[in-house]
């Protein structure tokens, strides 16, 4: 059987499995991106042992800095999808299959930080093995 996740409005359906996978997608996404920032702050150490050139070492602070903010928000992003998948799951205890619209908005605003966060990780990624290529 499948359910429906309806708005308070009810103008809107949307399927409770799609917004599921796409809170299960993200967080597997997230726990990628979690070590992936492990694997590429290891070689960024590479990097740090090998060279000491002041214009390696500034670009170095700038990648380890950028690591950290990057850990802490995914960190962040993945509580914030764990709390609204279980906001979701409690009104759907409550009402059956209807959740509140700030709920579903949550979901929306969160998977939009998401796919943003992504684009900047990627993008972030190809700068340093660039970097890397240049300096390894």
């Amino acid at each position: 059987m499948q359910r429906t996740l309806q708005l308070c409005t009810m103008k809107n359906h949307i399927n409770i499995k799609y917004v599921k996978n796409l809170n299960n997608d993200a967080l597997r996404a997230v726990e990628f991106y979690i070590q992936e920032l492990n694997i590429l702050q290891e070689r960024l150490q590479e990097v740090a042992t090998d060279n000491t050139a002041r214009e390696v070492q500034e670009k170095v602070e700038h990648f380890q800095n950028q690591f950290s903010i990057h850990h802490e928000y995914l960190n962040k992003l993945k509580e914030d999808i764990q709390a609204n998948d279980q906001e979701i799951e409690a009104e759907l205890l409550i009402t059956g299959n209807v959740i509140s619209e700030n709920v579903a908005a949550g979901h929306g605003r969160l998977h939009e930080n998401y796919i943003t966060e992504e684009k900047i990780f990627n993008d972030l990624r190809h700068e340093f093995y660039r970097f890397a290529a240049e300096w390894m």
